[in-house]
């Protein structure tokens, strides 16, 4: 198993990145957290990112896609977060991409052909609670005549507000089940501000009627593909934390180099190298974890949710560690805006608790590998 990018790997991540330099910097991040902007997002960048195929990446040629694989598509969003680009790729690509991929009949699959060129956007709803606990979930989907009836509350929706749709996980029959609910005006959606300034959102279905077409895959049969989505969805934003890890420690390597005090270069003092190369052996293990994970989905490996978990858990603490150490050796002006450290911090923390924070993975990891 290779614990490296390959040739074709490190070329569409060199395309990720020639792009995202020239069109979504962390400039553009600025300007859209300025703007308040609802969706928080570009749409026309947006657009031109599914022109160049990254909505495709990992699906199957037999569906429309390019079958590159997820280092591919790994290192696409290790681009991302190097740049803070905000974008819908997490949440409609990767977790509802999946889902259609794993459970889709042939007239849901249109779904996911308007996902991978862009046309359209589906948000998973599946935490009720402020913290990660997907198989807690109270929703409830009830039948009616010629469909089913929706009842429960969602909340941080990851791009929740104004998508195409939602798949929403609900208890049907006792068990859980998936179903896509298009958007509506029945569907009360209300923004939820983090401090990352993303898109996010709580929504709340009272009594909301399904055509029967609305039920992904057969019903109380979800839990597998749901865990799958999840897991990819957790590598994909393990490796976007990789990025912004990485982009925040080259900052701060590049500030001691810079920044005097007492005459000197700060970056001569011994004290700060030794917690340098710490943060740098650490960055390196934590991207061992990441790429180990990513050739372990393109390989279906047996122990592949258990190496999400670690990636997860790993790229969680080394960026708690090396963004703590950016803001100590910045000093004061390290939390000011005038400087993008305390934006990455912020997209950071968020990225850290999404889809499970430090306590869920390593309880994860433990549960998985007893």
């Amino acid at each position: 198993m290779s614990m490296v990018y390959s040739e074709d790997d490190r070329m569409l991540a060199d395309t990720a990145e020639e792009f995202l330099a020239a069109q979504s910097p962390v400039s553009a991040q600025r300007a859209l957290r300025d703007s308040e902007d609802p969706l928080n997002f570009d749409p026309e960048i947006w657009q031109q990112m599914m022109e160049l195929g990254w909505g495709a990446i990992t699906f199957p040629e037999a569906l429309g896609g390019l079958e590159f694989g997820y280092k591919g598509l790994g290192a696409v969003f290790e681009a991302m977060g190097k740049h803070l680009s905000a974008s819908p790729m997490l949440s409609s690509v990767v977790l509802c991409g999946s889902l259609l991929e794993q459970l889709a009949d042939e007239t849901q699959q249109d779904w996911l052909s308007a996902i991978m060129t862009g046309e359209k956007r589906l948000a998973l709803a599946v935490d009720e609670q402020a913290r990660h606990k997907p198989e807690v979930i109270e929703t409830q989907v009830t039948d009616q005549e010629d469909g089913f009836l929706l009842h429960g509350q969602k909340t941080m929706v990851i791009d929740g507000v104004s998508p195409d749709g939602w798949i929403v996980a609900a208890k049907y029959q006792g068990n859980v089940s998936l179903f896509i609910v298009p958007f509506s005006t029945q569907v009360k959606v209300s923004r939820v501000k983090l401090i990352d300034s993303r898109n996010y959102a709580n929504l709340t279905f009272d009594n909301i009627t399904l055509p029967s077409s609305a039920l992904l895959g057969k019903a109380g049969d979800a839990s597998n593909a749901l865990d799958k989505a999840l897991d990819l969805g957790r590598l994909c934003l393990s490796s976007e934390l990789l990025g912004a890890t990485k982009a925040i420690f080259a900052m701060t390597v590049e500030y001691l180099q810079v920044r005097e005090q007492f005459a000197v270069k700060i970056g001569t003092f011994q004290a700060l190298q030794h917690r340098a190369a710490k943060c740098f052996i650490e960055l390196e293990l934590a991207q061992s974890t990441v790429i180990s994970a990513l050739s372990k989905a393109d390989n279906k490996a047996e122990d592949f949710a258990a190496s999400v978990s670690l990636a997860k858990w790993k790229l969680s603490k080394v960026a708690d560690l090396i963004s703590g150490e950016a803001i100590q050796m910045h000093g004061g002006i390290g939390v000011t805006d005038e400087l993008d450290v305390g934006l990455y911090l912020k997209r950071i923390r968020v990225a850290q608790m999404k889809l499970g924070d430090i306590d869920f993975h390593q309880a994860r990891y433990v549960q998985l590998t007893a």
